[in-house]
């Protein structure tokens, strides 16, 4: 019983964390949802890439269920990263249409198995698993990607496009960051740094 509802509540929050990634690209332009935003090249629609490829992994490769379109070798150091970017030639339709074909893949395993059903993920250090811990590794996984495009996403917009949730406009993010240098130059003045 208790099985059923864990598995039922791990696969809420995975639908529920997934529509929240594809959200951080609405309203943006194609620039802006590939645009290197950090010094590493990290981008929005990278992320959704990123996930579309981990998530056909886990759920697919992992319980014998591949999912049936190409994606890189997880043992490909030739393509390691390249699934961090969209290339001129991948269009957003592309890279999200594909993430949404993985979710209807991942959902089917996670439908026809059951929550400790074995599974192989021959990248971890204890490969031997179950649906249990990839659920909620893919969980942490989209969780900890859809946290770092919040703050892409923040720097796009200002507090603007997924800040406005909160019911703050730019001029109130302003003043805030304003509020939190303050703080940090005050510290750093006493020679607590």
């Amino acid at each position: 019983m208790i099985d059923d509802v864990a598995k039922e509540y791990l696969h809420s929050d995975l639908r529920e964390v997934r529509d929240a990634m594809l959200g951080h690209l609405d309203g943006l332009s194609e620039y802006d949802i590939r645009r290197p935003l950090t010094s590493t090249g990290t981008n929005l629609l990278g992320l959704v890439k990123h996930l579309s490829l981990w998530e056909s992994r886990y759920f697919g490769d992992v319980f014998g269920r591949p999912f049936p379109e190409a994606f890189p070798r997880w043992d490909n150091l030739e393509q390691r990263g390249t699934d961090m970017w969209a290339t001129e030639h991948e269009t957003r339709e592309d890279i999200t249409g594909r993430y949404r074909r993985v979710w209807e893949h991942s959902d089917a395993t996670i439908a026809a198995l059951p929550i400790d059903s074995p599974g192989h993920v021959p990248w971890w250090p204890r490969p031997d698993v179950m649906l249990f811990n990839v659920l909620v590794h893919m969980i942490t996984e989209t969780n900890r990607h859809a946290g770092h495009a919040d703050i892409l996403r923040e720097q796009l917009d200002t507090g603007t496009g997924s800040m406005a949730w909160q019911g703050r406009d730019a001029a109130f993010w302003q003043n805030r960051r304003a509020e939190v240098e303050r703080a940090a130059r005050a510290v750093s003045s006493e020679g607590r740094e």
